[in-house]
């Protein structure tokens, strides 16, 4: 189903926000719609084009906000706030004036200018929504509270009572700008332009021209527009935007460069492997900004929530400003109360605070170089109880190196690396990488005959007509090959030569300096530990002991891993962390998937929910602390506007409260 993203600028009310997503909702050809009130954004999917009817809803609601096709690309009005603060200033000067003037008449004037002032937006407003049919937002309900005031001669408190919920609105606007500007960080990496080589001169273009193998020049202190190669120097540059990490990064020929680096040393070129869309940089600017469209329980609870208070307090407000008078009189003071208990019920505060607090959270962790996908996983963090670990890459540095080789049945060293080597000619993996490491001749691929991969198991191989069988044991009992064990530490590959038993190669990987620390944390936590590795057991019990790990599951073939996932998912909530390159289907499968050192990984940034922009493990623990203090501060938040609103309603039922306490209760946040 084709997506429109739709920008609404100007919504600042996120209870309006919620009554325009369930009117798009019920739109007929609209099959899903996600409204983002913190990225003022909505996402739409449909057959037709709804960007027309889309506006009509809008506009019933909120009359001023401005409705556009994301790529249109309207400039904002950036001046809102300041425009504000002018007004509010203004209107408060001519309110304290009215104070100072003793001559009545004087003072009414200035009064009544400070409340049109002040107030005239709210007024025209509420009359376009009643037009539209739109009763019982805060528009209406702060014209019919302070139109009423003035009706009973309480010029100065209507007057008073507009320039205070001036000073809430303010509040909240900045409150939303500061959320908005709290990822505005990581937003700045997107590149403005690209260098494209073009024979002997230069073209300056934007990034979403550049096409795969375009040659591009990139100048320092420039940011990277897309991912390529090096082609003929080395450089440093900045990762701070995608990783978190201060220290500049050394890259040299040859090896990648990801867009949202900056260039800091000398000018380079480099070669496209990537189109603008598929670039790091666009993937991650597309996680952000589609962070808050994924909303966490606490979220749909104060939506749905709000959807029933509303018109239980509204409607009781209507019975208290005319039940009580049938059977009392005194319809004046009444009605007063009806009044307040309506500015009172308004449930702006407790509906925008909640996804400002997500998303503070979610912008907090990607200063960190954690991106999380949406509100629903930062929440899902905090009640983590256990956690399943990749070994290699993850809690292991996933760089391999041969310690050891042993010969068999009179085969030599240099036998063995090389028809190893010659095996795993098409493998990347880090095992593979450090047997060719060994082989110091360049490797002539016409010899090999027939290569294949068994997963799982190893390499099956003809090469210079002879039949190679390299790989774990699983492959030399899968061919029947008499073998002899080896109860060295690390991995070991075996290899087989025309059936014969040639020897073995000992590899071992370092463990993480900071998995020690992180796994400390977690059992502090009592979060149990679980780690899966296709090693042998030697290996996999070797780590599981040094680390503190609860259990550990070794000798592993890859769908293996999604079966113990499987076991293991229950009531308690289970993440899983990789590498993001092979761990596709098992950071899917999991309540949270984490990948570890996804950065430009196309499989990490796809499959998991959080992605760790670089290699350091312990930020586990930064993304729980953060989840955790951010629930911690969102209930508090609950609590104290619900507490304030079920005080003052039951002030203003009783007559003990007045209008500015009433306006007090409405804008607390």
């Amino acid at each position: 189903m084709p997506k429109q993203i739709i920008k609404l600028d100007g919504l600042d009310c996120a209870n309006c926000a919620t009554k325009i997503e369930e009117n798009i909702k019920n739109i007929d050809t609209v099959k899903n719609v996600n409204l983002n009130f913190v990225t003022k954004t909505v996402t739409v999917e449909s057959e037709n084009d709804e960007l027309d009817e889309i506006k009509k809803i809008v506009n019933k609601y909120e009359p001023d906000v401005k409705v556009y096709r994301k790529e249109d690309k309207i400039k904002s009005n950036n001046k809102e706030i300041k425009m504000k603060i002018i007004k509010f200033s203004i209107s408060a000067i001519l309110f304290i004036l009215g104070w100072i003037f003793i001559n009545r008449e004087v003072s009414t004037y200035l009064f009544l200018s400070s409340y049109i002032l002040s107030g005239y937006n709210v007024v025209f407003k509420a009359i376009k929504n009643i037009i539209n049919g739109n009763f019982f937002d805060e528009n209406f309900l702060m014209t019919i509270a302070t139109i009423g005031a003035i009706g009973i001669n309480e010029i100065p408190e209507a007057a008073g009572v507009m320039i205070f919920y001036e000073i809430g609105e303010l509040f909240q606007s900045i409150a939303v700008d500061n959320s908005r500007k709290s990822i505005a960080s990581l937003m700045d990496i997107r590149p403005d332009h690209a260098n494209l080589i073009d024979g002997h001169s230069i073209k300056t273009l934007s990034p979403e021209e550049l096409k795969i193998n375009d040659v591009i020049l990139i100048k320092p202190g420039e940011k990277v527009p897309v991912d390529g190669i090096i082609l003929d120097k080395e450089t440093k540059v900045n990762t701070t935007a995608l990783t978190g990490e201060s220290k500049p990064k050394t890259l040299r020929k040859n090896e990648e460069i990801l867009s949202g680096y900056i260039n800091l040393s000398h000018t380079i070129k480099v070669q496209v492997t990537k189109p603008y869309s598929e670039s790091t940089v666009s993937k991650i600017l597309d996680m952000v900004e589609n962070a808050a469209s994924k909303k966490a329980k606490t979220e749909k609870f104060i939506t749905k929530f709000s959807k029933v208070y509303t018109p239980i307090v509204v409607f009781s407000a209507i019975a208290l400003a005319f039940i009580p008078p049938l059977f009392i009189g005194n319809f004046s003071e009444w009605f007063y109360r009806g009044l307040l208990f309506l500015v009172i019920s308004c449930p702006c505060a407790l509906v925008v605070s909640i996804p400002l607090g997500y998303f503070a959270g979610i912008g907090t962790l990607s200063k960190k170089g954690v991106l999380v996908k949406g509100g629903n996983y930062l929440e899902a963090l905090k009640n983590i109880q256990k956690i399943v670990f990749d070994k290699t890459g993850t809690l292991t540095h996933g760089v391999f190196e041969v310690n050891k080789i042993i010969t068999k049945n009179d085969f030599t060293k240099e036998e063995i690396i090389k028809y190893a080597a010659y095996s795993e000619e098409h493998s990347n993996h880090p095992i593979a990488l450090s047997i060719k490491k060994l082989y110091k001749d360049k490797i002539k691929t016409d010899k090999i005959k027939y290569n294949e991969d068994i997963s799982g198991h190893g390499i099956i191989s003809e090469i210079e007509d002879k039949k190679i069988i390299i790989g774990n044991e699983k492959i030399m009992k899968k061919y029947n090959i008499e073998y002899e064990k080896s109860n060295d530490f690390g991995t070991i590959i075996y290899i087989a030569i025309n059936n014969l038993f040639a020897g073995y190669f000992v590899i071992s990987d370092k463990i993480r300096k900071e998995a020690k620390e992180t796994i400390n944390y977690l059992n502090k936590n009592q979060i149990k530990t679980i780690m899966l590795t296709g090693d042998n057991e030697i290996s996999a019990k070797h780590i599981a002991k040094e680390l503190n790990i609860d259990s550990y599951h070794s000798e592993l073939l890859p769908n293996d891993k999604v079966n113990i996932l499987e076991k293991e998912l229950g009531n308690k909530t289970t993440a899983f962390v990789g590498d993001g390159i092979n761990d596709a289907p098992v950071l899917t499968r999991s309540d949270v998937g984490i990948s570890m050192g996804g950065l430009g990984s196309d499989a990490a940034i796809e499959a998991s929910d959080v992605v760790i922009m670089d290699d350091k493990i312990n930020k586990i623990i930064d993304s729980i602390k953060i989840s955790k203090k951010t629930s911690k501060i969102i209930w508090q938040n609950i609590v104290f506007i619900l507490l304030i609103k079920i005080v003052f309603l039951s002030l203003g039922a009783t007559g003990n409260a007045n209008m500015w306490q009433a306006i007090f209760a409405d804008v607390s946040l």
